[in-house]
């Protein structure tokens, strides 16, 4: 049996913390021992302390837009020791065979690797265009200090080869995935969220950021669909410290005079109950996604998905078919793509069907697994 240290960016469950979950739920526990280190307390340690799987709480060195202040910098550098320290005591108990970095946001993993020699994998999540210092360092970072990179699309590994063309060695594209069976719960009502039977439910699930696309979808609504039967159901909490987003989303929505359009609703583990209410799914991210796990989730329930034309999104659908693709902040091409899909109920569901057996064909659970088990089995 194989000892893997597992490092992640989170203790939530949004995209890469769900992925996190599934695989080391689904791990084969006879070949192999995950101990995950975590920043915090939060849901997804509750479900891994569930699966009886051992989590431990510590400095990950999570890289942030502000940390290149003298106070930041101070704590980012004290936090390397303290972060060292902690894993030179699991490795005592455990002999690792192999680190396991979730996403590039943490550094940790990087760290102890390289001190202490063991193989490190490491699993990209993300596209960086900017900043460009960011965007710069981390192929490069990835092409010195990973014996393996996995990559969830293949736009995230492209954004990392035009950078870094060497690392086309060690780099192979695993797609997430995800199974129906996960979606266990009550069938759910539009009554149940203060919609009524005829409201058309547009429904976007993710942070309330910079990149999500609420801002334009709310400009797209006001400026073609403020008369219509259609109702926008934004579902996602910001990030801690970035409430500010939501406060100035709030803001637009009652200048707009949409306040009886919109409805908000903060995170919740529950989407099925959310997928059950939605007429027509949206991501309309303002910068490449590296995926997009909430469109495949939006597949797998049947529903016709709008995405940007944007990274990962672009793999996902299939224009015409599955849904549509659009250009990012074009509020016409939106808004003519919603009004497509509420116009034709037929539409929707026949692009709800092929999204969903695409979902099943090419976005299945188990083709994630075993992507992710096959690396970790010939690098530990």
């Amino acid at each position: 049996m194989k000892n893997i240290l597992v490092i992640h960016q989170s203790a939530e469950l949004y995209g890469s913390d769900k992925m996190l979950l599934l695989l080391l739920k689904s791990m084969d526990k006879a070949n192999f021992y995950p101990v995950v280190v975590l920043p915090g307390e939060g849901p997804l340690k509750q479900e891994l302390e569930k699966e009886n799987i051992k989590v431990v709480t510590a400095p990950v060195l999570k890289v942030y837009r502000k940390m290149f202040t003298p106070k930041n910098l101070y704590r980012f550098f004290k936090d390397i020791k303290k972060g060292v320290n902690l894993l030179d005591k699991l490795n005592g108990e455990y002999r690792f065979d192999l680190i396991y970095s979730n996403t590039l946001a943490v550094l940790l993993g990087m760290f102890y690797a390289r001190k202490r020699k063991i193989k490190h994998v490491w699993h990209v999540h993300e596209i960086i265009a900017h900043p460009k210092i960011f965007a710069e360092a981390y192929p490069r970072l990835l092409n010195k200090t990973a014996h393996k990179v996995i990559c969830n699309s293949f736009a995230t590994r492209d954004n990392l080869l035009q950078r870094v063309p060497a690392l086309q060695s060690k780099t192979v594209v695993v797609y997430n995935g995800l199974d129906e069976s996960q979606r266990v719960s009550n069938v759910a009502a539009k009554a149940d969220f203060g919609f009524t039977q005829e409201d058309i439910v547009i429904t976007l699930v993710g942070r309330i950021s910079r990149l999500k696309g609420h801002k334009w979808t709310v400009s797209a609504f006001a400026k073609y669909l403020k008369t219509s039967n259609a109702k926008l159901f934004f579902v996602g909490s910001p990030v801690p410290g970035q409430e500010y987003y939501e406060t100035e989303l709030r803001d637009i929505i009652k200048y707009e005079g949409l306040e009886n359009k919109v409805t908000i609703l903060p995170f919740t583990k529950n989407l099925k109950q959310i997928w059950d209410v939605t007429d027509i799914a949206l991501m309309p991210s303002t910068e490449a996604e590296s995926f997009g796990l909430v469109g495949l989730e939006a597949m797998l329930a049947k529903k016709p998905l709008i995405a940007s034309n944007l990274g990962g999104l672009k793999e996902i659908v299939l224009n015409n078919e599955t849904g549509y693709l659009v250009d990012p902040l074009d509020d016409k091409a939106l808004a003519d793509a919603l009004i497509k899909l509420m116009d034709n109920p037929q539409l929707r569901k026949e692009f709800g069907e092929s999204g969903y057996n695409r979902a099943k064909q090419q976005f299945s659970l188990q083709n994630y697994l075993n992507g992710i088990n096959s690396v970790l089995e010939a690098e530990s």
